[in-house]
């Protein structure tokens, strides 16, 4: 979805959606073709991370400033995304071998430090926090969503098809959010990372069949999100409110079986052509752009078709493993694009969850008895929710375990299978003894960006008598503070502390 799209093309009419279809069926038969015909680059182990941050200026409140951010920072690596309080980071992809996450530390640090100093220009800072907590309802309106034609015609599309307000109920254990938006704008409280992974044709299933697997698992240990307009409600509340708030179902729809775009999946999968299959097959275009390619012809002459058409419909899908086709260097890859985290809380947290998502995929991905065969897809399904409604506190349902809390399976079980992953892809020893080594000081002290930002709005409200919206600002200042400094969070005090 980071294609531009002209403001004369806002709107689409009946013709237009006949013949994106007609293309888009094109481009899978043809994808199809090139699985078929052994196309796909193989050999080269890659991969990329893509980061999403919120500016806030000095009370901790949205700063609606990223077109004038981004108009200083002048790097293509910084893009918009959906609210003009959204930027995005783009990190180029790395081997995934020897000091790998040194490398891509470094270049993080440097991005973020960047970005920070420019917004600082602008009255703002930047922070990685998974949903920005002083977000209020006055925020999320039509008028802030950044300035491109292709956020506010995806708005337009999901909201004509679903006719109705976007209905948003999320339970806490105490609390309960139950509200209503005109618009998408609900999505742009989310901040997330993406973890990119290059795969072979002949790999896809077991890597996705296995990043679908620990999901749950991977939100519990990276909960980040336990606040969202003045509520405190799941500890990674960005997964209910990213699930509901681009769902462009009425509850008739959803009570007719109809697939949401925020999309979990329904079943483990053998090849990639299933998933691209499923969506031109479930989804209407939302955005009908026919592309000036012919991928057929393309094809058939040789050459590496970019498949336009297939690429933007599979944009607007929103898996929480999303497959992807690119072509780079003339050369058609897969990967497999893994969207469950939130960002943050540091550099150092986000490459923690890195390694133990690499390590982790490449081992269950060559078990000869992969995981996905002893525990069920709706099982999976569930672990997910649980994992984001609970975060580190959450129980799982494993093979071999039963329910087992999920500090219990990642230390017993878990982490030692994502430092034999991080061993086979030859990762430095010193760098995965580092970068697991916090996931295992977040699992044994029980503390995650969740519950760091739930202990100290707690300790702000009864220990200082704040009221919740100054609690809330007060702790975003100080998050925002140590998550300069590039601690893990597992190692933040709480109490008392400058801003």
């Amino acid at each position: 979805m980071g294609e531009r799209l002209a403001a004369a093309e806002v709107r689409f009419d009946g013709r237009d959606r006949e013949r994106f279809r007609t293309r888009l069926t094109a481009c899978q038969d043809v994808f199809e073709q090139m699985l078929a015909q052994d196309l796909f680059e193989k050999g080269r182990k890659l991969c990329g991370i893509e980061l999403e941050l919120h500016l806030i200026d000095e009370q901790g409140r949205p700063a609606m400033v990223n077109r004038q951010v981004l108009e200083r920072i002048a790097s293509p690596d910084f893009q918009t995304e959906l609210g003009s309080f959204n930027l995005e980071v783009n990190i180029a992809p790395h081997k995934l071998v020897g000091t790998m996450f040194s490398e891509l530390k470094e270049e993080m640090d440097t991005a973020m430090h960047y970005a920070d100093r420019v917004a600082g220009a602008c009255g703002a800072g930047v922070a990685m926090i998974g949903v920005l907590p002083t977000l209020d309802e006055a925020h999320l309106v039509r008028e802030n969503f950044s300035e491109e034609d292709r956020y506010v015609l995806l708005n337009d599309q999901i909201a004509l098809v679903r006719g109705e307000d976007f209905r948003v109920r999320i339970e806490g254990d105490e609390e309960v959010l139950d509200t209503a938006f005109p618009t998408i704008m609900a999505e742009a409280c989310c901040t997330s990372v993406q973890f990119h992974l290059q795969v072979t044709p002949d790999g896809f299933a077991r890597a996705w069949n296995a990043a679908q697997a620990i999901a749950g698992v991977q939100v519990a240990l990276g909960a980040n999100s336990p606040f969202l307009l003045g509520r405190r409600l799941w500890h990674e509340t960005r997964i209910a409110l990213f699930e509901q708030a681009t769902d462009f179902r009425t509850v008739e729809l959803a009570a007719q079986g109809v697939r949401p775009r925020v999309w979990f999946g329904e079943r483990w999968v053998r090849g990639p052509a299933e998933l691209f299959r499923e969506n031109v097959t479930y989804f209407t275009s939302l955005l009908p752009r026919v592309g000036g390619e012919d991928s057929a012809a393309v094809l058939g002459t040789g050459g590496i078709p970019h498949l336009p058409e297939l690429r933007l419909h599979n944009g607007t899908i929103y898996r929480w493993n999303r497959p992807v086709y690119d072509v780079a260097r003339g050369k058609p890859h897969l990967r497999v694009e893994n969207r469950v985290l939130p960002a943050g809380p540091t550099v150092i947290d986000v490459l923690a969850n890195a390694a133990f998502y690499y390590g982790l995929v490449r081992t269950l991905a060559d078990q000869d008895s992969p995981v996905w065969r002893r525990l069920s897809f709706a099982a999976a399904e569930e672990n997910l929710h649980r994992g984001a409604r609970d975060g580190i506190g959450a129980q799982q349902l494993w093979p071999g375990y039963g329910m087992v809390p999920v500090r219990r399976l990642v230390l017993e079980h878990l982490l030692p299978l994502a430092a034999e992953g991080l061993d086979r892809w030859h990762i430095d020893p010193r760098e995965r003894d580092l970068y697991l080594g916090v996931i295992e000081g977040r699992v044994r002290t029980g503390r995650n960006g969740a519950v760091w930002q739930i202990e100290q709005v707690r300790y702000l409200q009864e220990e200082l008598g704040l009221g919740r919206s100054e609690a809330i600002a007060s702790m975003l200042r100080r998050y925002a503070k140590l998550g300069r400094e590039g601690q893990p969070v597992h190692t933040w005090p709480v109490g008392p502390g400058g801003e």
